[in-house]
C-alpha cells in the first residue's frame, strides 16, 4: 500500500481548477482493473497529485484522500480534498527524463488513471 498516489483527469471533463473550487469531491467512475485495485488500497490522509492529461500532460496539483469506501469491490469511491496548485507544472516529458519514475506505471501503463507514487516520486513532483 502506497501513501502517495497519482490520479489523472481530463481537464476538458473535470479539472484541477475544478477541484479546487469544489474543496472535495468523490473520485470513482474508474474502470481499469490496476487503477480500481489501486483506488481500493488507499487510506484516508494517502496524499495525491492530480495530473491533467490531454493538452496539458502535466501535474498541477495536490490532493488528500479524505475517505474510501470499497464496498464496491468494482467501484471503490474515494472522497478526495483540494490541496494547492504546484508551483509550477511537472510535464509528462520531464517525469520521463527523471530516472525516478524509469520503472514507475505513470510510464510504463500511460493508460492508468490511479498509480501509486514512491515518497521520491511524490517530493519529485511536488518539490517538497
Amino acid at each position: 500500500m502506497a501513501d502517495y498516489y497519482l490520479l489523472k483527469t481530463e481537464p476538458s471533463e473535470y479539472s484541477f481548477a475544478d477541484l479546487m473550487k469544489d474543496k472535495k469531491t468523490a473520485w470513482d467512475g474508474v474502470s481499469n482493473p490496476a487503477a480500481v485495485k489501486n483506488l481500493r488500497e488507499m487510506k484516508s490522509g494517502a496524499e495525491l497529485v492530480i495530473y491533467e492529461t490531454g493538452d496539458v500532460r502535466s501535474a498541477v496539483g495536490t490532493a488528500r484522500v479524505l475517505s474510501v469506501d470499497a464496498s464496491d469491490p468494482k467501484n471503490p469511491r474515494v472522497e478526495i480534498a483540494a490541496g494547492k496548485a504546484l508551483e509550477r507544472p511537472v510535464t509528462l516529458a520531464e517525469m520521463k527524463a527523471n530516472e525516478l519514475f524509469a520503472d514507475s506505471p505513470l510510464l510504463k501503463m500511460g493508460r492508468l488513471s490511479v498509480v501509486p507514487l514512491t515518497t521520491q516520486q511524490y517530493r519529485a513532483l511536488t518539490r517538497e
